[in-house]
């Protein structure tokens, strides 16, 4: 499937009320989903020596799913499609390594 197509198809499951709320809503929800994607490592770092299984793996997969969701929502309530907020990072990226830049701090560099 490409970015573009999961993107309309996520859209056909974000219900809101009004622009306003979708838009509040989906910033949220992208930093809750993001904080369980963090929060799963961390239990595997404390409760399991960092050991991970196949049921972690299969409850990361569902925690990045709902990151990619709320990243799809937000791009399009925006004016973005997945494919262009996909080629303007690898875009960044590209210019960076160009530069060496890679690493390091700040959205500038």
């Amino acid at each position: 499937m490409d970015m573009n197509t999961y993107q309309q198809q996520a859209l056909t499951t974000a219900v809101y009320t009004n622009d306003q709320q979708r838009l509040i809503c989906t910033v949220l929800g992208l930093t809750g989903e993001s904080g369980e994607v963090a929060e799963k490592f961390k239990k595997i770092f404390r409760d399991k020596a960092g050991v991970w299984d196949e049921s972690d793996r299969t409850e990361i997969l569902k925690e990045l799913g709902d990151v990619l969701w709320y990243v799809a929502v937000l791009a399009e309530t925006l004016g973005w499609d997945l494919e262009t907020v996909a080629s303007t990072n690898l875009d960044k990226l590209k210019n960076r390594m160009s530069r060496g830049k890679i690493q390091g701090s700040g959205d500038n560099r």
